[in-house]
């Protein structure tokens, strides 16, 4: 009696069998921290190379780590990539926010002064207003327009997310809040390009392009990257005007839901969730408040900040890999108008502060 093939060999001796366990061993996941290596490698040599090219032409690490990304973003295509680089772009990004935390001090943000708070207030409202008024213009809904206007006058997508918390599913379509989110993303990715060489051009001091920077782009990450692309007196003063705006998410929130009230369907979320601040700037703020109140030996700073630039240096070459510029296209003009006009309004109203004398 001839016996057949063990069960758990049922493809020996069949050649479509054999390709076909090996299309399974293929696809099988990478076990263990092995599935970060390809985005991390990727990652690491663009940022390299960023480097390199910094040191020995003089153009600022960032804007370059972010271009190198840019035309590297063929490489996300790669599933095999996306890990590391998401790991990147994410856990990178927020470390290297509380290494930050470092060179701030409690004594600094006072320092900041009344009136740059007050012109701060004053930019944030002026977004919220062109956010409205560029959706009622492009004919959409004024809660597009109000998480527009969140979004680039706090933190970008954070506080975006947290708003929406607010406005809910039934007045806004989860559609329509990813196309905002990806709005403020690639607007925010163009400000941190822009903005540093619009400083440059208008020969603006180092606290007057941190003010103008740290005012006016919307996320947190690249509002300190694009700050210390152009130098790093610039980078501090932004982090500063940066994490100001950022306290004020919590009582921003709190006023859109005592102005609009809850959505009349669906499960509401406590308050506390609403009110919350990202952990990584709830842990910036611990550094800050530890930095100042211990005196620190000045080279644990210096280490810090180093580590924390490139911890962004990174963060931003693997988030412009993982960037679809083709989204941009199929967005419409109507879908990027109250994102485009929020953007404008905030910088302008931060420009016009400066001009003034405000910041210096």
């Amino acid at each position: 009696m001839t016996r057949g093939p063990a069960p758990s060999e049922p493809y020996r001796g069949d050649l479509f069998g054999e390709i076909h366990l090996a299309d399974m061993t293929d696809a099988a996941p990478t076990p263990g921290i092995a599935r970060y290596f390809p985005g991390l490698a990727i990652c690491a040599a663009a940022a390299g190379a960023a480097g390199w090219l910094s040191d020995h032409y003089g153009v600022p690490v960032i804007l370059l780590g972010l271009l190198i990304g840019l035309a590297l973003n063929f490489v996300a295509r790669d599933a095999r990539t996306h890990r590391g680089l998401d790991f990147a772009s994410h856990t990178f990004l927020r470390i290297g926010i509380v290494l930050l935390g470092f060179q701030v001090s409690i004594a600094q943000i006072v320092a900041l002064g009344a009136l740059p708070f007050a012109a701060l207030i004053l930019i944030m409202a002026v977004a919220f207003a062109a956010g409205l008024a560029g959706a009622r213009l492009s004919r959409q809904s004024p809660y597009a327009g109000l998480l527009a206007g969140g979004a680039t006058a706090i933190c970008g997508a954070s506080a975006a997310l947290a708003l929406y918390g607010i406005v809910g599913k039934e007045r806004l379509s989860q559609a329509q809040f990813a196309l905002t989110l990806v709005g403020v993303s690639m607007a925010s990715a163009l400000a941190m390009s822009l903005y540093p060489a619009i400083a440059a051009e208008l020969e603006l001091s180092d606290a007057q392009a941190g003010y103008l920077i740290g005012a006016s782009i919307h996320d947190v990450g690249q509002a300190i990257g694009g700050a210390y692309a152009v130098s790093d007196a610039a980078g501090i003063d932004a982090t500063i005007v940066k994490l100001a705006r950022v306290t004020l998410l919590a009582p921003v929130v709190l006023l859109v839901s005592l102005v609009i009230g809850p959505a009349r369907a669906g499960p509401s979320r406590p308050s506390w969730r609403r009110l919350g601040m990202p952990w990584f700037i709830t842990l910036f703020l611990a550094v800050v408040a530890v930095n100042s109140l211990i005196d620190l030996p000045a080279v644990a700073a210096t280490k810090a900040l180093a580590a924390s630039k490139a911890l962004l240096l990174l963060a931003v070459t693997a988030t412009a890999m993982r960037s679809r510029t083709d989204l941009l296209l199929e967005l419409g003009w109507r879908a990027a108008a109250p994102v485009m006009a929020a953007s404008l309004a905030s910088f302008a109203a931060a420009l016009f502060f400066v001009m003034i004398g405000v910041g210096d």
